[in-house]
């Protein structure tokens, strides 16, 4: 049997994570432009989104009278304005950007002179798995800020205050923290399946299309987060 404070919990966060665009533009282009293992990038960023909430719950509790706990949050938001127009644009440039792999001719002497071309990948496997640990760290650091950004966060909390059991409370706590984590990897898994797809069925415009999609959708957003505030 669901507890109801655990379903609550789960519903509340995924719809907040799902309906938040700027949460969305954030991790649309860096899955993109993920090799493999996309989902890494939806836990990455979760993650970093309840570091982020725990830290500005912590500050307003204890320092709620000595610091401007509402200029942080809207600094923040200022922040993941700027944060999400360097994705999109680091999106456009990744997308623009000539392929590393080419081709050189050699010529070979030995015994009987022939020319033949070897393909070139500049050590690929380790620069993918480089890459890949640089979409992790980067989501991870726009969640936490997504996470700073908002007293709004605390709204979504007042469901604790009308459960009088410390296990309702708890359930509920944990309900929102899976709900975050699993509805950004679920969105990370479908964006990946996607362009997947596109791969498989040879369709390089089509593929070029949803990438140039995702970078301008962070773009767009992050102008909107930067002019709001």
């Amino acid at each position: 049997m669901i507890h109801f404070p655990l379903f609550a919990g789960v519903l509340s966060s995924m719809t907040h994570v799902v309906a938040g665009p700027d949460h969305l533009a954030a991790v649309t282009p860096l899955v993109f432009e993920s090799k493999k293992k996309a989902w890494k990038i939806g836990v990455s960023w979760g993650l970093g989104h309840l570091a982020g909430m725990l830290s500005i719950g912590v500050l307003f509790s204890i320092f709620n009278e000595l610091i401007p706990i509402e200029l942080i949050s809207n600094f923040s938001e200022q922040l993941v304005g700027i944060v999400l127009i360097v994705i999109g644009t680091w999106a456009f440039i990744k997308i623009f950007k000539k392929d590393k792999q080419h081709a050189h001719p050699h010529l070979h002497l030995e015994n009987k002179a022939f020319i033949h071309v070897h393909e070139h990948q500049h050590k690929q496997g380790h620069e993918h798995h480089h890459h890949e640990k640089k979409h992790q760290a980067a989501s991870f650091s726009v969640g936490y800020l997504h996470g700073l950004a908002g007293i709004a966060h605390f709204l979504i909390f007042l469901p604790i205050l009308s459960f009088q059991s410390t296990l309702d409370k708890f359930l509920y706590l944990f309900g929102f923290a899976f709900g975050t984590v699993f509805a950004m990897t679920l969105y990370a898994i479908a964006l990946h399946s996607v362009s997947s797809i596109t791969k498989r069925e040879h369709n390089p415009i089509f593929f070029k299309g949803i990438r140039l999609a995702g970078a301008m959708f962070a773009v767009v957003i992050g102008i909107y987060w930067v002019l709001k505030v």
